[in-house]
């Protein structure tokens, strides 16, 4: 599997990221420290499904955003705010990259899928696991970084 365009747009989110300047979010979005633990909590489960796929398990991959906003809040109070989040997000990312790098044929492998972002994505089914990770380079990270941008706009 090809990782340089994931790769890249993890470097645009980090850099914004890092650049903070963020305003609170509107209509019950999620805010600047959310998103980003959204990401990395998301990381982290994306690379146990690739360490399974690597490994012949079987695996289900769920990333249902509304219902984790305890989650994220006692993410963000665990590591210290954004800076905090801003070094998990890069050791998660690079390290799924990392793996992503070993899946060579299986990523091919069938794993059950369920994405929920908004209305922009919606994933129901078993999809290559190389496809999901594509969809989350494409679509997925493309759509926080739309909405750290917008927090921008607001602060």
């Amino acid at each position: 599997m090809e990782t340089a365009e994931l790769r890249r747009t993890y470097d645009v989110l980090l850099a914004e990221v890092e650049a903070g300047g963020f305003g609170p979010p509107r209509d019950g979005g999620l805010s600047a420290e959310q998103i980003v633990a959204h990401l990395a909590v998301n990381d982290e489960l994306m690379s146990e499904a690739t360490e399974a796929v690597i490994a012949g398990s079987p695996y289900a991959y769920y990333d249902l955003e509304d219902i984790h906003r305890p989650q994220l809040d006692a993410v963000v109070v665990q590591h210290g705010g954004l800076a905090g989040l801003v070094t998990l997000f890069g050791e998660t990312s690079r390290r799924l990259c990392a793996l992503a790098d070993q899946l060579g044929p299986a990523a091919r492998t069938l794993v059950e899928t369920h994405l929920r972002e908004g209305f922009e994505l919606r994933v129901d089914e078993a999809l290559p696991w190389g496809r999901t990770l594509d969809l989350h380079g494409r679509v997925h990270l493309p759509l926080h970084l739309a909405e750290l941008r917008a927090l921008r706009a607001t602060g």
